[in-house]
This record gives C-alpha cells, sequence and structure tokens, in this order.
C-alpha cells in the first residue's frame, strides 16, 4: 500500500488566497482575541459579498465546538459561512 502524502491546512489557506485574489477578491486572515473558535479567514468578493470561511484540512479536519457554536450565531444572522477542505469546496465558494 502506498501512503499518499496529507495535504495540510495552510496548502488549502494559501489556494483559497490565491484563488479569490485571482478573482479581484480580499482573502484576510482574522483572529478574534479571546475568542476561541473564530473563523480562519474572511473572503469578501466583488460586489460585496461577504463569506467567513473555516479552514480546514482535507482528511481528519474537525469542526470543533467552539466553531459550530459560530457557525450556527452567524447563519442565524444570514451571514455566508463555508467550511473549506479542499478544491472542490473553494470551486463552490466561487461558483455562487
Amino acid at each position: 500500500m502506498v501512503k499518499r502524502p496529507s495535504v495540510k491546512e495552510a496548502t488549502v489557506e494559501a489556494e483559497l488566497f490565491a484563488r479569490v485574489t485571482a478573482r479581484g477578491g480580499i482573502c484576510v486572515k482574522v483572529g478574534a482575541v479571546g475568542r476561541r473558535g473564530f473563523f480562519d479567514r474572511l473572503v469578501i468578493m466583488p460586489g460585496g459579498r461577504v463569506i467567513f470561511a473555516e479552514i480546514k484540512k482535507p482528511r481528519g479536519g474537525r469542526v470543533s465546538v467552539h466553531q459550530k457554536w459560530y457557525h450556527a450565531i452567524f447563519k442565524s444572522l444570514e451571514v455566508e459561512v463555508a467550511i473549506v477542505k479542499n478544491s472542490a469546496d473553494i470551486d463552490a465558494l466561487l461558483k455562487k
């Protein structure tokens, strides 16, 4: 059996950044002091579309309880939230 190298979260994050900026958007690393589980990236696309993105590695990346809480709160406020684990997730995010 050949073991495939695992893709790191940083690799997924770099691809998201590159693809968003290539389309004229902004992909900002965010952090909320004292707010465990806050989103990794704020994506702002031309036309005013704003997405809070959680980046996870493709294999084994799990959303924590704190992150689930933020996702639920933001979604209840009708804010767009995305979990990005791979190129397909980035494709889906950029197609909307």
